[in-house]
């Protein structure tokens, strides 16, 4: 039972009238912006008007339309547009074999990372799952103000001196507001179905009060023919002590795939899937179980009669067999389908050795996938009993969505609302699938239980119990791995048995400001000559903190290469050089370019050639032999791709 605080103001008669008439026309009240641009719940008084029998002219002329609006829709469409000019910075005391590895962990805002991947993930992503804040009219952190800025983030998650900025909230006060978790997840999602790959899938935890809601989102971003299953998932099995409510025991989870070259993929059989399988008589094929032989609907042209080898007439069904006479004679003469020892009907035989599968149902049970005590226990087991995270989902829900998808070696899951990391966790359990999860580094509560374990174990963050727990799964793992490998030494000695091949590791990256100062053009009065100067400013416009590491890994990023690309140190013409992908794209940070180097960069025939700007000196004369030397290089070899040559 609620216990409610007594409130010592006296009665707010206006509000007491507006809950009144929201109890008889719950129809007229809209979410709606005021002057000072703040959200509040007002009366459509057109609509009002409308419920009562009178039609306004302006409501008799407003544009029906088929779709769901809210109050800034406009501008999550706009955000969408805008170009991230954030990067994403290494951090490899953090990571765990960050040079093997090809997992990624990205600690930021997730909006500005899913930006970030477009151009390196653009239709690479196979599985997408998210568990995303629900809208229960708590407070969650994610921004949904549109004048929140990367600065804005830098200084939440202390990347800079904070100025009191504060990433934007809904906070609890506010209630619950469809508009605010509707503008934060609409250009989330629509970033999100670019990442997958024409066969991929992605799935969406969520509760009640955002279903529709997000299921009409859902059908404009991946179109409604894309839905494929509204899954039902119990993720409690212990009764609520409540005898006036419901005791809610599931939340759902959306699903929905990219095209049509997804194929929604069988689960493998269990020993229950086939306990009606038997052969009593002692058929060759083995195993079988009887199937229907009646059509479900109405067939005229299938209702006939069928003949007994000893002469007996077998009527057929109300609606007709399930085949015509000619199949039906196939399947008889195949052995698929019997007669009965006295002869008054048919037997079809369903046998055991051609089931590939079994459908997966809309229904999840805890006792197949697990329930979210199950995830608290998993938790538990890594963290010496106690819990540092409190809703954690169990890491068999993940792996049935692992087995619906089709997830196989090579394929990446992505989940940026990446929370405890369960999705991570059952990655590394999957051979070798690879992950990207993305959390913002919300700080822990440390006023509930939850918040309070993950402080003992020095965690501030919900991203620091991510990765915590990452490390704490790969050092199981790795026990798992070397015990599976001596015992096969002692049951075979001297022939080596070989490890599990897992990747158990992961890079970590932060978002963070551009290595390059940028120029973002904000003031449209500018004069020529203004603007010039501006740009003289940034001729030298690497940031001088910044490693070069750091820009690699900018310019990877934005020249469409996955952060996991290996990259080798080389020597040119006495000079460091980084070679990505075995030599397609050449990078070069030094300080000075020689005629040498160009020559040699040239002969190595990389797709894609970058240096920084400030190299050349201001020398337009070996700029432009650079780019000769490239272009002649190109046309020496038949049928060679000629070099892009870039500066920065």
């Amino acid at each position: 039972m609620e216990i409610k605080k007594v409130s010592l103001r006296s009665m707010d008669v206006a509000e007491e009238k507006r809950e009144r008439l929201k109890q008889l026309f719950p129809s007229v009240f809209v979410e709606t912006v005021n002057e000072q641009g703040e959200l509040v719940e007002s009366v459509d008084l057109e609509r009002l008007q409308a419920e009562l029998g009178t039609f306004t002219e302006w409501f008799e002329s407003r544009r029906e339309r088929y779709g769901l609006d809210w109050p800034g829709k406009r501008d999550a469409l706009r955000i969408i547009q805008e170009p991230s000019v954030a990067t994403l910075k290494p951090e490899r005391k953090e990571s765990v074999r960050f040079d093997q590895t090809e997992n990624l962990f990205i600690e930021g805002d997730n909006l500005e990372v899913l930006k970030l991947l477009q151009k390196s993930y653009y239709g690479k992503i196979k599985m997408i799952y998210i568990d995303p804040p629900y809208n229960t009219g708590k407070e969650f952190i994610y921004p949904d103000n549109y004048s929140e800025s990367l600065e804005t983030y830098l200084a939440y998650a202390g990347l800079v001196d904070d100025d009191g900025r504060m990433f934007a909230t809904n906070t609890s006060a506010e209630g619950r507001y469809h508009t605010k978790w509707l503008n934060m997840m609409y250009p989330r999602l629509y970033l999100a179905r670019n990442l997958l790959s024409e066969d991929g899938v992605i799935f969406i935890s969520i509760d009640d009060h955002e279903l529709s809601n997000l299921r009409k989102v859902c059908d404009e971003i991946f179109g409604e023919e894309n839905l494929v299953a509204n899954i039902i998932w119990q993720h409690s099995v212990q009764p609520k002590g409540y005898t006036n409510l419901f005791s809610v025991h599931h939340n759902y989870i959306l699903c929905y795939k990219k095209s049509e070259q997804y194929e929604v993929q069988a689960l493998p059989r269990t020993a229950e899937d086939n306990v009606n399988y038997s052969n009593p008589d002692n058929d060759p094929n083995g195993p079988w179980r009887s199937g229907d032989v009646r059509n479900s609907l109405y067939r005229p042209n299938l209702i006939y009669d069928i003949t007994t080898p000893s002469g007996k007439i077998i009527k057929p069904p109300e609606n007709g067999w399930r085949w015509s006479k000619e199949t039906m004679a196939e399947k008889m003469a195949s052995g698929e389908i019997v007669f009965s020892e006295d002869e008054t009907r048919i037997i079809r035989k369903i046998y055991l050795k051609d089931q590939q599968g079994r459908a997966p149902e809309t229904i999840w049970f805890a006792t197949e996938v697990g329930s979210t005590r199950d995830g608290i226990a998993q938790i538990k087991e890594l963290f010496d009993g106690k819990a540092p995270f409190d809703t954690v989902k169990p890491v068999q829900l993940i792996k049935r969505m692992f087995e619906v998808a089709g997830v196989k070696d090579g394929d990446i899951v992505l989940d940026f609302f990446a929370g405890s990391c369960s999705t991570a966790h059952a990655v590394l359990q999957h051979t070798n699938a690879r992950f990207i999860v993305v959390q913002l580094p919300e700080p822990v509560d440390e006023t509930n239980p939850s918040g309070k374990n993950a402080s003992d174990f020095g965690l501030t963050t919900v991203a620091d119990i991510g990765k915590e727990r990452l490390r704490r799964v790969i050092t199981d793992l790795e026990g798992e791995r070397d015990k599976i490998k001596a015992d096969a030494e002692e049951a075979l000695p001297g022939f080596g048995a070989e490890a599990p091949d897992l990747d158990l590791g992961f890079k970590v990256f932060k978002l963070d400001k551009s290595c390059f100062k940028t120029w973002d053009g904000s003031d449209p009065d500018i004069s020529e000559e203004e603007l010039i100067q501006q740009l003289d400013l940034h001729v030298d416009h690497v940031d001088p903190h910044a490693t070069a590491e750091d820009i690699l890994y900018e310019l990877l990023l934005k020249s469409g290469f996955m952060l996991t690309e290996q990259i080798e140190q080389r020597t040119m013409a006495e000079k460091t050089v980084y070679s990505v992908a075995d030599g397609d794209l050449l990078i070069c940070l030094e300080d000075e370019i020689t005629e040498d180097l160009i020559q040699e960069l040239a002969a190595a025939q990389p797709k894609q050639v970058i240096c920084l700007d400030r190299a050349f000196a201001g020398n337009d004369q070996l700029k432009a032999n650079a780019v000769h030397a490239f272009a002649a290089q190109g046309q020496a070899k038949d049928g060679a791709e000629q070099t892009i040559f870039k500066t920065v």
